[in-house]
């Protein structure tokens, strides 16, 4: 019976833990101790210290810090040295001391023109546009130098005109509107180069025409110039353009002066000849704000600025 008792008396059976299924996974969560202990922050107590040991560690700490900021004051110092230069100089260390090379003085880049100024320009054109083109002209016999070579253009451009100007000037007298006048056609037929005529008949008679008129105006006048100027006051219009294509090949105040001239008895005298005639001489000032001419002209305009009569500031109003 003992037997049988011990094999029928139950027996409990080994049970696994399991794990507790979350959205997590199967993880064992952790127990409310375990989190509070791990929330609390641990505290460690500092020994006491005596008010003398904390004043010499506080001194020795300041002269750590200060000596810490001096070493990284001296290797700043260092790193500054051994940078080198922004410039074109040369940097060389010689004894732990950054020496500086001479620097080269700086090189000016060229100078901003126009834009009918080009690299591949011809250089009398470009000295032309430099030392004459755009500054204010009130000599006569310059500004009929000028009105002559803007009628050429329809002929020449600039370069050839400019090459051909002594030559230009000793068939023409030097300009000078008495002599031209004078000229009789056997005279206009021989001002040739090479066996060909410097201009074609139209434009030669012109010439002689309007040194005639020159010399009516310089009656009424005084001088060309005065006639000239006064259609802007005496005072050199600036127009301030920034690019080229703003810049017009006539204006109302060309094609003013064209019709004036034309009923003075001037030839050959359109908008688009004497707008160019106008830009030449100074009287206007289309050199592009970009060019370095363009303030030049300005100063030089303002230091011949001559005294305005009062009985043409009505006829400057007028042509306005």
């Amino acid at each position: 019976m003992s037997a049988l008792t011990k094999l029928r008396s139950p027996v409990k059976p080994m049970v696994e833990s399991r794990t507790i299924l979350c959205s997590t996974g199967n993880r064992v969560k952790p127990s409310k101790t375990e989190i509070a202990k791990k929330k609390k922050p641990q505290v460690t107590k500092s020994p006491a210290r005596n008010f003398s040991a904390s004043t010499d560690d506080s001194s020795s700490s300041s002269t750590t810090s200060s000596s810490e900021r001096s070493s990284v004051k001296t290797a700043d110092s260092k790193k500054m040295i051994t940078t080198p230069s922004k410039r074109n100089g040369l940097v060389k260390k010689v004894n732990s001391v950054a020496v500086v090379g001479n620097i080269p003085p700086e090189i000016p880049g060229p100078f901003k023109r126009c834009h009918w100024i080009t690299p591949n320009s011809d250089s009398i054109y470009v000295k032309f546009h430099d030392e004459e083109w755009g500054v204010p002209v009130r000599d006569d016999k310059k500004l009929f130098e000028l009105l002559v070579f803007s009628q050429a253009l329809a002929e020449f451009s600039w370069p050839s005109i400019l090459h051909k100007r002594e030559t230009f000037r000793k068939l023409f007298e030097d300009f000078d509107p008495l002599a031209i006048s004078e000229f009789t056609e056997k005279r206009l037929m021989s001002l040739k180069v090479n066996g060909c005529l410097v201009l074609s008949e139209q434009k030669l008679r012109a010439i002689v025409d309007n040194a005639k008129s020159v010399l009516k105006v310089k009656q009424e006048f005084g001088s060309f110039s005065n006639y000239c100027w006064r259609f802007v006051n005496h005072k050199a219009l600036r127009n301030g353009y920034r690019y080229g294509r703003q810049v017009p090949v006539k204006s109302p105040k060309a094609d003013y002066i064209s019709k004036d001239m034309m009923q003075r008895g001037f030839r050959c005298v359109g908008p688009t000849v004497v707008y160019s005639f106008l830009q030449v001489s100074g009287i206007v000032n289309d050199h592009l704000t970009s060019c370095f001419r363009y303030q030049e002209c300005n100063n030089a305009e303002t230091e011949k600025e001559p005294k305005i009569p009062a009985d043409e500031t009505e006829l400057n109003l007028q042509s306005m």
